[in-house]
């Protein structure tokens, strides 16, 4: 599906946006990339951004020089004779830019609509990759697989390679990749609305981002998205009944197949786990009687319960894209998880060190408790309006303690009161740097030989640190001094 892009269509593509008006809503990673792409093919491009920090004037002083006009310090106003706006992820629907640019009846694209609308016409095929949690490993899970089927590809979108890059073709006019695979946020899919996807995945819904999308159902509605004409295969969580409903709303090429991923056995049309393998009944010759062997569970790194999950889910978006069985086990041989995503520290004195940094909402933390027992969890930070009670009333009979730390600490203290009051809980006021460090020394004073230390936050990380990367960062180093002084 790779080759040159015809002279043709390439011309026709600059003559479509040649003085095209084209506002872009803010700089950043993707904001950025689209102003010099529009500008590359002749449009007029204003980009607008609300912050005028020190950064946003070098990246204006740069776009300056490729021809673009930059506005900083008021995101609010569109621009006169604007046609179009592009605007990056994070920008929420009801800016005033975005109400002034429906009542004069521009459209409003998103980033992946607009690389959408770059592809020529022997573009690669997107498989995509959304949900709630596990979405990045998922979309890295499924390019490993894909380039040992001997595929050019990469994992962008929301991760990685920018998506206009990918689309784009190259100097010589040649498409990169043969296939993509795409992870999608709610943002990004909310202003998607002509992307048509070979094949899609929603891994999970639980909620999230409701203070950017008003309410859970329209949440819902903005990860069903990316199964609207899908043409080969909609992958849905057998376990999770919300990701079926949105395959049985979505509107989809004829011929397109529903197929589940399940950490049971799979029925036919599904892939699962039986003794240790997982396996397809979804890609063979005959659903109800046969079932193929993909990998081992040991060749799932971690085999964490919700990473063979995602395994599974991005071996079913390989099968549709028809890679061989070998692959898929090769694929997920050759992946390594990224840092802070149930990443195993240390051992010390008989007690395992885990960071899942990355579980910065009770879905994912759930997840991550799930896998390990006993437990002693480190959590707290910014809740972002979560309630804990499900979460620990799920997960009490694997704690052996908690160690709270983190803004809204007593939110998750509260909910360990009425649900696992017999749990010992130490509760850390310290928000300095040295917080994490006493953390993990209150953490290792609770533990017993067996027991998993899990720093599986369960809300986000900026009351105390940049990112949850440096969180993560932060309990890794904490971890290694413990462990130099027990050596």
């Amino acid at each position: 599906m790779s080759g040159r892009q015809p002279a043709g269509a390439r011309a026709e593509l600059r003559e479509r946006w040649h003085g095209k008006r084209v506002t872009v809503a803010g700089l950043g990673v993707s904001g950025i990339p689209a102003a010099r792409a529009l500008r590359d093919l002749g449009a007029v491009v204003t980009v607008v951004n609300d912050g005028d920090d020190e950064r946003a004037r070098t990246q204006a002083a740069e776009l300056a020089d490729a021809g673009v006009t930059v506005r900083l310090g008021d995101g609010a106003t569109l621009p006169e004779g604007t046609e179009l706006v592009v605007t990056t992820p994070g920008w929420q629907p009801d800016k005033p830019l975005f109400v002034a640019a429906a009542e004069a009846g521009v459209p409003i694209w998103g980033d992946v609509e607009l690389a959408w609308q770059l592809r020529g016409p022997d573009a690669a095929p997107w498989l995509a990759v959304t949900g709630t949690n596990g979405k990045t490993t998922t979309v890295r899970m499924l390019a490993a697989i894909l380039r040992a089927a001997g595929l050019r590809t990469e994992a962008v979108g929301n991760i990685g390679v920018s998506l206009l890059d990918a689309v784009l073709p190259d100097e010589n006019g040649e498409e990169k990749y043969d296939v993509l695979a795409v992870e999608l946020s709610s943002y990004q899919l909310h202003w998607a609305p002509s992307l048509r996807a070979h094949s899609a995945a929603v891994l999970n819904i639980a909620p999230d981002h409701l203070d950017w999308h008003g309410s859970m159902e329209a949440y819902t509605a903005d990860k069903g998205r990316i199964y609207e004409g899908n043409t080969v295969a909609c992958v849905y969580n057998v376990a999770d009944k919300a990701t079926e409903d949105l395959v049985r709303q979505a509107d989809v090429e004829e011929g397109c197949r529903a197929i589940g991923f399940t950490l049971g056995t799979p029925g036919p049309s599904q892939l699962g786990v039986v003794e240790g393998l997982l396996v397809d009944r979804a890609f063979v010759e005959n659903r109800s009687a046969q079932a193929q062997e993909l990998a081992e569970i040991s060749d799932v790194d971690p085999p964490a319960p919700h990473n063979i999950a995602n395994a599974l889910a991005a071996a079913a978006l390989a099968r549709a894209y028809g890679v061989a069985p070998a692959a898929v086990r090769d694929g997920l041989r050759a992946f390594r998880p990224d840092p802070h995503r149930i990443e195993h520290i240390a051992d010390i004195a008989g007690v395992s060190y885990v960071d899942d940094s990355k579980a910065t909402n009770t879905h994912a933390t759930e997840a991550s408790l799930a896998a390990y027992d006993p437990i002693v969890w480190i959590a707290g930070g910014l809740a972002k309006g979560a309630s804990f009670d499900e979460l620990v009333e799920r997960s009490a009979k694997r704690l052996r303690g908690v160690v709270l730390i983190g803004r809204d600490r007593a939110l998750i203290a509260e909910a360990l009161a009425r649900h696992a009051p017999e749990v010992p809980v130490v509760d850390l006021e310290q928000t300095d740097t040295g917080a994490m460090s006493a953390a993990v020394r209150a953490a290792a004073r609770l533990a017993e030989t067996g027991d998993t230390v899990l720093l599986a936050p369960a809300c986000a990380s900026m009351d105390m640190f940049v990112n949850y990367n440096k969180r993560g960062e932060a309990f890794a180093e904490a971890v290694r001094a413990l462990a130099a002084e027990h050596a």
